[in-house]
């Protein structure tokens, strides 16, 4: 079992690239960075674990130009967005940003995704909050097009282009795998199993409540549910017990432990600690 790395990078911690390369030589196998790209102060929207929201949820850099620099820095780390608010994105610049990356980065991205938790936010960028999920939908088909395609088009209810060329090409074949993150449940196992390549459940009680369902969704299109990459990510750091399960289970490839949004010297000391306590 191998682990990463998730954290908001944002203009008030440790740099971005430094935490990739700390994040390589101490042997972990990812890093994931968080999204949003405002947030409005009505906070009519709220996380219910917290009273007053972080101060890091409104710092945070652009999850692509983070990465970037952190594919820079390093040579073998994987890239991930952990996650990308795919609804309030325009889908053809971001597959060729995405795909882009993961040129310049050698094929290194992992490329999760989200439907959000901010309306306020979605709705700055357009987004109709009861129709994201179907647009998130579209936006991965219609970017998938454009990666693998040499003339792609899309025609939907969210998503239209006519027949175009769209350059460069990710490096790994058929585009970045897509990881829908979310807490489990009937509506998000089916999108897992009709169009992502894997699902990034927020810790071992999403993991064991939502997978039975994902299965039952995979079984309901015939798809085998071994061929979904599960990578639980974030949340807190798991126990031994639950370490164990995940091992029991049998699915899980990998566990991205979550870093703090600290001075440099708390990140790396969190980084120390986990390489002895997981690695």
């Amino acid at each position: 079992m191998q682990f990463g790395l998730t954290m908001f990078a944002t203009d008030l911690t440790i740099p971005v690239t430094e935490i990739a390369v700390a994040a390589e030589e101490r042997g972990f196998a990812s890093l994931f960075v968080s999204e949003h790209t405002h947030l409005p102060t009505s906070r009519r929207s709220n996380l219910p674990m917290f009273a007053e929201l972080p101060v890091e949820y409104g710092h945070t850099l652009d999850p692509l130009v983070a990465l970037t620099a952190a594919a820079g820095a390093t040579r073998t780390l994987r890239l991930g967005t952990g996650v990308c608010l795919l609804a309030q994105r325009e889908p053809i610049v971001t597959a060729k940003a995405v795909a882009s990356l993961d040129l310049l980065s050698g094929g290194r991205v992992e490329f999760g995704v989200g439907f959000g938790w901010n309306v306020e936010e979605a709705e700055d960028h357009g987004v109709v909050w009861a129709e994201r999920r179907a647009s998130v939908r579209e936006r991965v088909l219609a970017m998938r097009g454009l990666w693998r395609e040499e003339v792609a088009a899309y025609e939907g209810e969210h998503v239209r282009f006519a027949p175009s060329w769209c350059w460069p090409k990710p490096v790994q074949p058929g585009g970045p795998p897509v990881l829908l993150g979310g807490i489990g449940g009937p509506v998000l196992a089916r999108h897992v199993a009709e169009y992502a390549d894997g699902w990034l459940p927020v810790g071992s009680m999403s993991l064991e409540y939502g997978l039975p369902q994902i299965r039952r969704a995979c079984a309901e299109i015939g798809r085998d549910p071994a061929e979904l990459r599960i990578i639980p990510c974030g949340g807190f750091p798991p126990t031994p017990a639950e370490l164990d399960r995940y091992r029991e289970l049998g699915v899980v490839e990998q566990v991205v432990l979550t870093v703090p949004h600290a001075p440099r010297d708390e990140v790396l000391a969190t980084l120390d600690h986990y390489a002895k306590a997981f690695l």
